[in-house]
């Protein structure tokens, strides 16, 4: 089976709506994915008809019960995961940071933490504070320079018995780069480390299955794949129940609903349900999988065929610059090696900055980002600060070759 990709973008609002009176080429997509119209029907659902807070005996009150537990449900599918274990909040950022607050109890001086520098700042800053308010020792990961991605061999001479804990990210939300996590677990596990696993840019793009990667921490933004700004943390249920959780002295005192500070964004989570089922009917749709499969079988098809269109546009992406004069690629580009990357790809062109490829290209209706990408301490390793960074291109499973066509055209214009 392959994906139907005019099909597929039918479903997006965005993807018809003209921006100076022409359709708009989403390359932003690893700032942000574009929504499919089930995750607005669902978000207008909720606040037409179930509007309210939680426990109350009248029916919008219920409905707002039943609309959290569905996307608990959903969550879980997604992740593979069990509904006790998923905490929903405002994005990965604040997840990770209520996580550090937590495990501020569990670490003490002396102790050390591992980071490693491909990482979003969002899975450095936490873990740094944390080692300033404790006493612990952060160490950083260096990156393999040729190919960005993290280097293994410097990951694991830096575990040690006292290693408490290890932060990675799934996949570079710079250079695109997959990390060999659950190898990396599986390391931090034989020293008793906690690992968090930053998968809001690998969520978009693959499979993902905690009870197989056996990390404690996991986290991803709906915003990311094709819903509303919602954060989803995974937590192991034993850690979570064992840990403390900062809350007001009102909420419940079980798992998950513990974890969550105050009142949830409700129609946020419908969205985050609706964007799920859009992923999981791409495996009826589209990888062949019968109506009546689990979610999570449908959703194991749609990543299926999500990963092979998304490899053809890797290959004719990377193809394309490869061929434009001064390019420079920062990350994977042995074409053996595209398995080992999601569609994110990050270039420099000499004679220009990326700041200027990225207002050309805006003026051109190509959307695309430039900087950081609060990936900062890559930015510092490779370089680029305070030299404006990168330029990034991130595909998605709703664009096209031919899109792809119009970016190299106006880059290589330059």
């Amino acid at each position: 089976m392959t994906l139907d990709v005019n099909a597929v973008r039918k479903e997006f609002p965005a993807l018809q709506e003209l921006f100076n009176g022409t359709p708009a080429i989403f390359f932003d997509n690893p700032g942000g994915t574009q929504v499919p119209q089930r995750v607005v029907d669902a978000m207008t659902d909720y606040l037409i008809r179930r509007n309210a807070n939680v426990g109350g005996y009248f029916a919008t009150s219920k409905r707002t019960d039943e609309t959290i537990e569905q996307a608990r449900i959903a969550a879980a599918d997604l992740l593979g995961a069990e509904p006790d274990e998923i905490v929903f909040g405002n994005n990965m950022t604040s997840l990770a940071f209520q996580v550090s607050r937590t495990l501020n109890a569990e670490i003490k001086a002396g102790d050390e933490i591992i980071v490693t520098r491909l990482d979003h700042d969002a899975n450095i800053a936490p873990w740094v504070l944390l080692g300033e308010d404790t006493g612990a020792i952060v160490h950083f990961v260096d990156i393999d320079m040729e190919t960005c991605t993290v280097d293994m061999a410097n990951m694991q001479a830096k575990l040690s018995p006292r290693t408490k804990l290890v932060a990675v990210n799934y996949a570079s939300n710079a250079t695109g780069a997959i990390t060999d996590v659950k190898t990396i677990i599986s390391w931090a596990k034989q020293h008793g480390a906690y690992t968090f696993i930053d998968a809001v840019q690998y969520a978009p793009h693959g499979l993902m299955d905690v009870k197989l990667l056996d990390c404690d921490f996991l986290a991803c933004s709906a915003y990311k794949f094709f819903g509303p700004h919602v954060g989803v943390l995974y937590g192991k249920r034993d850690v979570m129940n064992r840990l403390r959780a900062y809350n007001v002295r009102p909420a419940t005192v079980r798992s998950p609903g513990r974890w969550e500070m105050g009142t949830k964004n409700h129609e946020g989570l419908a969205g985050t349900k609706a964007a799920i089922d859009y992923i999981a009917d791409l495996g009826v749709a589209h990888g062949g999988i019968a109506p009546t499969a689990s979610r999570r079988e449908k959703l194991v098809a749609a990543w299926s065929v999500i990963y092979e269109y998304e490899q053809s546009l890797i290959k004719y992406l990377l193809r394309g610059l490869l061929q434009i004069p001064r390019v420079r690629i920062y990350g994977l580009t042995d074409p053996t090696s595209y398995g080992a990357r999601v569609a994110t790809v990050s270039i420099r062109k000499s004679g220009t900055t990326p700041a200027q490829i990225a207002e050309s290209l805006a003026a051109a209706n190509i959307h695309v980002w430039n900087g950081n990408f609060y990936a900062v301490s890559l930015s510092e390793r490779l370089g680029l600060e305070p030299s404006g960074g990168l330029l990034r291109i991130g595909l998605a499973h709703y664009n096209t070759t031919e899109e792809i066509d119009r970016c190299l055209d106006e880059v290589n214009r330059l």
